[in-house]
């Protein structure tokens, strides 16, 4: 499904300019269009690659043929709605540092790598006002939905609900070691949470 003219041109200006839509005031898309453009990834990302990297300014990107599980949901949100979460998230860590992980001793903003890391996409989902309560089954998650969860114990993930099913409920897609896939695998760790973002 396409996205507004409106829509379009008011998510580039956003990641151009490097500020954060007032609440209210973001652009809406379909949940149908972020699944699809998360989909054309599949078969095109077929690496897992963590490495740091020296990204442009906004919309910086890795080659496509690789990335991280959080590379798959900034390329899909880029490609179905025009929001750069590279941008976006730099600006917000930009104006509230102090919201943020620690984990990586950081000082200050590091736009190659911070909407990069999925403590950090968490964070600015909540401060949206994007948190959505974890669902006990698979029943109350919808497509479209951002999940998080935790590989391990301690290797923060994340994916997108598909509008596909398999035999457990929603498929995901996501990239969790060997590129992008859509698979079932929605509770294959423990969900850490729930958001909602961008999408009516």
């Amino acid at each position: 499904m396409a996205v507004t003219r409106r829509a379009m041109l008011t998510g580039m200006a956003c990641g151009a300019a490097g500020f954060v839509l007032p609440a209210g005031a973001m652009p809406v898309g379909s949940a149908k269009a972020l699944i699809a453009a998360a989909r054309r990834q599949v078969g095109v990302t077929l690496h897992y690659d963590p490495a740091y990297t020296r990204l442009p300014f906004p919309n910086g990107d890795v080659p496509r043929v690789k990335g991280v599980c959080t590379d798959v949901l900034v390329r899909a949100y880029r490609d179905a709605l025009a929001l750069d979460l590279q941008a976006l998230l730099n600006a917000d860590m930009r104006a509230h540092f102090a919201a943020y992980p620690r984990s990586w001793g950081l000082r200050a903003p590091d736009r190659n790598i911070d909407h990069r890391r999925v403590p950090n996409l968490a964070t600015y989902f909540r401060r949206r006002g994007a948190a959505l309560p974890v669902p006990e089954g698979a029943g109350g998650w919808q497509p479209g939905d951002i999940f998080t969860s935790l590989i391990g114990g301690r290797l923060p993930h994340i994916g997108i609900v598909s509008d596909r099913r398999g035999p457990n409920g929603w498929l995901v897609i996501h990239n969790i070691g060997a590129g992008a896939r859509e698979e079932d695998a929605l509770a294959a760790h423990p969900l850490t949470g729930r958001f909602r973002w961008g999408i009516a």
